[in-house]
């Protein structure tokens, strides 16, 4: 069964956000760099996700900002690139139809933040009829409070969350390990 790995959002503009957090961002890298090698050793597509919103001019994601593009540890590793306006990858961007004209039948989902974009495109994949893996130490998130409650919530407990409400539902849940 064909395979592509999307890589949803690991860009340069989170850099800028008042949100980033450095914290988790060093196994992410690792985690994602050898998921990446082991896709392309295996000559399986990898797709490049990348948001851009030209709404907000003062925006880290508006591309006029020089920000989005790709983190550089990632280098130069895609097969396909797309951009996208909303929190998941297929609505606005093309994806599904090329996906279906590559025969890819499994989609690998890794990026940032967890619980948003990446979440977001495996409930979609999933109704669009796609197998998902959701490879959860590849992706990122932030700690955040909750703006009704005053909870706050670490990005641990966001990404057990996360787990909880994908598998056997809408994803079977990975780590980058089980590829190697």
């Amino acid at each position: 069964m064909k395979k592509a790995l999307l890589v949803i959002d690991t860009q340069d503009s989170f850099f800028k956000t008042d949100y980033w957090q450095e914290r988790d961002f060093e196994s992410f890298k690792q985690n994602l760099a050898q998921l990446t090698q082991t896709f392309k050793q295996n000559k399986n597509p990898i797709v490049k996700i990348l948001h851009a919103r030209e709404d907000v001019e003062e925006s880290p994601f508006n591309p006029q900002c020089g920000l989005v593009k790709p983190m550089a540890f990632l280098e130069d590793k895609f097969d396909k690139t797309f951009y996208k306006s909303v929190h998941n990858a297929f609505t606005d961007t093309g994806l599904e139809m090329w996906l279906k004209r590559q025969q890819i039948k499994t989609l690998v989902i890794t990026g940032i933040r967890t619980e948003q974009c990446c979440e977001t495109t495996a409930r979609i994949a999933s109704d669009l009829g796609f197998n998902v893996e959701f490879v959860t130490d590849a992706t990122l998130t932030f700690d955040m409070t909750c703006a009704i409650s005053g909870n706050k919530y670490t990005a641990e407990d966001i990404k057990a969350r996360t787990n909880l409400v994908l598998a056997q539902r809408f994803a079977t849940i990975h780590s980058y390990a089980d590829y190697q």
